[in-house]
């Protein structure tokens, strides 16, 4: 009994040794590695955020400074104008028709990103060696290469279900507005449809930001400096696009 008691206390110490080993010999740069890259990507976000914040503080003290704003009110316009006249019902189903075409392109090559970045999943150890020379642990860099990959991929699965919900709004709107003037109910009048299409602008909208936010997402690969930069110039850019232009 003794021999066996003294004999388990020797297998717990090297138990107990062997992990303690094990967990000093862990590279000690997975944590501040992926700290590093956190903090790049949530920086960025609020810069993004930032962004936006100040355009609406905008918008609300100036309607007119935002192209979005300005496109709305083009597109009640154009729907009072289609339904008061009854020969632009061609051209109305021809301009949904063009807007569908352009929102289903948009959100097939969606589907086809992801399924592309679904396959770069499968070698992340290969894409990381390449992609993240820099970063000295292998196990750390095959970490942050999935974490890049699964916010890239929810960036694209956000932009197949914009450019899908565009689609169906579309659809309706090429529904309601075909209807006679003197037949539509109250709950169809030309500013719900107006509504619809803006809402279906707006979808659009959104999917074709999910694109452009890709865009950092992927430098990101390249290290953390490199998204904030990215982002940084994203948001000069986006700024240039987003206001009304000026009428000389």
């Amino acid at each position: 009994m003794v021999l066996a008691s003294l004999e388990s206390g020797l297998i717990m110490n090297a138990r107990s040794s062997a992990q303690s080993d094990v967990l000093r010999n862990l590279p000690s740069d997975i944590p501040s590695a992926v700290m590093i890259d956190v903090l790049a990507f949530f920086f960025s976000s609020l810069l993004v955020l930032l962004y936006y914040l100040y355009l609406s503080w905008r918008t609300r003290r100036q309607p007119d400074f935002t192209v979005h704003a300005t496109n709305a009110r083009v597109r009640e316009r154009w729907v009072d104008m289609v339904m008061a006249n009854e020969k632009k019902d061609i051209l109305a189903i021809q301009t949904l028709r063009n807007s569908v075409m352009a929102s289903s392109f948009m959100a097939s090559t969606a589907v086809l990103l992801i399924i592309g970045i679904l396959n770069l999943s499968q070698h992340a150890d290969s894409l990381a060696a390449a992609w993240q020379p820099l970063v000295v642990s292998k196990q750390s860099s095959c970490v942050l290469c999935l974490l890049k990959l699964g916010l890239l991929l929810l960036d694209f699965f956000v932009a197949f279900y914009c450019f899908s919900m565009a689609i169906r709004f579309f659809n309706h709107v090429g529904y309601m507005i075909n209807l006679p003037v003197d037949t539509v109910l109250k709950e169809f009048s030309s500013r719900q449809i107006a509504a619809y299409l803006n809402r279906a602008g707006s979808y659009y909208t959104l999917g074709i930001r999910a694109f452009f936010f890709s865009l950092p997402l992927v430098l990101w690969f390249l290290g953390p400096g490199i998204l904030v930069i990215a982002t940084l110039i994203l948001i000069v850019s986006l700024y240039s696009l987003d206001r009304t232009p000026a009428v000389n």
